[in-house]
């Protein structure tokens, strides 16, 4: 939670990780986050042993260090946040 109630409802992500696992199984994985409701992803770029996606996540308090500690499990790393929308 951030100062005076306000929350993290919408975060955009670009993230950069390896083939496995399959993107289901990762959209899965980032639906089960605390906080979390709804998944977006769209891959931008696939090289031999990793993916550039595009991560939208929409959520009723999203915890933005506790994602990325989340992210690292699945060897997935935020490379930049180009977008939050805090109500």
């Amino acid at each position: 939670m951030t100062k005076e109630g306000l929350k993290i409802r919408h975060v955009v992500l670009d993230v950069l990780k390896p083939h496995e696992p399959r993107l289901s199984e990762f959209a899965l994985y980032l639906a089960g986050f605390h906080g979390v409701s709804k998944v977006d992803i769209n891959v931008e770029e696939m090289d031999q042993r990793t993916e550039s996606l595009t991560v939208i996540l929409n959520g009723d308090d999203i915890d933005f260090e506790e994602l990325r500690e989340h992210l690292l499990r699945y060897d997935a790393v935020i490379q930049s946040l180009d977008r939050v929308v805090v109500e």
